[in-house]
């Protein structure tokens, strides 16, 4: 090899800085290349396996981003940010109890990492340990009480437990924070009509909908609490509306099957029965499994069928 080649050969450290940059610049798959190629050189650098960890989990590689902090983990195990970091990205994949293990270690190493503490209680919201994830979105309050994010957590928890006054009150802590948090209000709506204050969540769901005229959801649930009311020429606009956002959606993206088959739902909601059987056929189309959308085609079929003929 040339004195040329041996001086032209990047170093580790310039390949580390390299995927830095790219990193920076939101060039994901450069900056993975690059801490590759400088990883090659020098195995031993734990911040450049956090790093690429980082850069995997924007290209959604999740299972990779996740050797890869273990990689660094193994070398430097007392990163608290990467054991959230870790964490986080367990729970992209589904895997919520290793998700608490790991921030766990995060909080252990730093007791006042209020991210961590959040993640936490997201991810025992999804093991269904509802009071542990409380507590773990107090604790994350007491030390920022000015995230809306985490407000709006400790709200969905409180709902998933029928505590709806103490939903609404966490939700508006979150609004108070954010006004325009689109899924704070649109919550809102939803635990204020399970307490039957269907007036006050119509006017939720106009928040919800005024930010995200789209949000089919809220048209739905909007429709739903305006029956409740009485006000039946309301809820059909609504539901009117609802079927535009869904089509609007879905023709971005048409593989969607839930989708399709809540699309058949408010159809339904609306005597067009037949129109709802063609969306329950898409959304079996796409999922041949889904049990949901057989049977509310079976319903419509059999009100299709009961219809006068026009």
């Amino acid at each position: 090899m040339g004195l040329f080649d041996i001086l032209s050969r990047k170093t580790d450290v310039q390949y580390f800085t390299e995927g830095r940059n790219f990193f920076n610049l939101d060039k994901n798959a450069e900056a993975v290349a690059s801490y590759d190629k400088g990883l090659a050189i020098n195995p031993d650098n734990a911040v450049a396996w956090f790093n690429r960890g980082d850069a995997l989990v924007k290209l959604s590689r999740y299972s990779e981003a996740v050797g890869s902090f273990d990689k660094g983990l193994a070398i430097n195990p007392d990163n608290a940010v990467v054991w959230n970091n870790r964490g986080s990205t367990l729970s992209k994949l589904g895997r919520y109890s290793e998700a608490v293990g790991s921030f766990d270690k995060a909080i252990a190493i730093n007791p006042d990492l209020a991210e961590a503490w959040n993640n936490r209680g997201f991810a025992l919201g999804k093991l269904e340990l509802y009071l542990e994830a409380i507590d773990s979105f107090d604790k994350t309050i007491a030390m920022d009480p000015g995230i809306a994010g985490f407000w709006h957590n400790r709200g969905s928890v409180l709902h998933e437990l029928g505590r709806y006054s103490e939903a609404v009150d966490s939700y508006d802590k979150a609004i108070a924070i954010n006004p325009d948090y689109t899924e704070a209000w649109f919550n809102r709506g939803d635990a204020l009509c399970e307490l039957s204050r269907h007036s006050e969540a119509v006017d939720s769901y106009d928040k919800a909908i005024a930010i995200n005229p789209d949000l089919a959801e809220a048209w739905l649930n909007r429709g739903l609490a305006l029956i409740d009311l009485k006000r039946m020429a309301e809820a059909i606009a609504s539901f009117d509306a609802t079927i535009a956002s869904y089509d609007k959606a879905l023709a971005i993206n048409p593989n969607i099957a839930d989708m399709w088959n809540d699309r058949g739902y408010v159809l339904q909601i609306l005597s067009r029965h037949s129109e709802a059987v063609d969306s329950y056929d898409k959304a079996i189309a796409i999922n041949p499994n889904h049990s949901e959308a057989k049977q509310n085609r079976e319903i419509a079929l059999q009100k299709r069928d009961k219809q006068p003929s026009k």
